[in-house]
């Protein structure tokens, strides 16, 4: 079945998907994608009563992705506040930016060189992606 995510809390890690004019009830342990759902995601999904499982996005199989992101926004991010991982915020990697302000506190500031070096990677077209896989503008 096709719908979309209506709902998700992170605290709970739980949400609601629409299809065919019902509401079912999902629970992250469901969710096939590598990144965390947001509302408007479309996703395919077997439904059992109440509840959809075997979650997986499909926005990305019935049209071309649509870039949402700046390559410039996240460039600029990666120079000024690359240390902090800012730029990988912007571009929805979380738990890499979380790392790489891990970095920079525990090696007293080499997070720094490598938000320079990522302001590089962006800018030359290696990173060219968000983390749901769409381009960057």
């Amino acid at each position: 079945m096709i719908g979309q995510v209506q709902s998700y809390n992170p605290e709970t890690l739980t949400g609601l998907i629409a299809g065919e004019g019902v509401l079912f009830d999902f629970n992250i342990q469901d969710w096939e994608a590598g990144v965390p759902p947001d509302e408007g995601d479309e996703v395919f999904f077997d439904a059992e009563a109440n509840q959809a499982i075997n979650i997986k996005l499909v926005g990305a199989y019935l049209a071309p992705p649509v870039a949402v992101k700046s390559k410039n926004v996240a460039c600029i991010l990666a120079v000024l506040l690359g240390f902090a991982g800012a730029h990988r915020i912007y571009l929805g990697y979380y738990k890499l930016a979380l790392a790489q302000l891990a970095l920079t506190v525990a090696s007293a500031g080499f997070g720094a060189a490598w938000g320079f070096i990522e302001s590089v990677l962006i800018f030359s077209g290696n990173i060219n992606k968000d983390a749901k896989g769409r381009p960057l503008k």
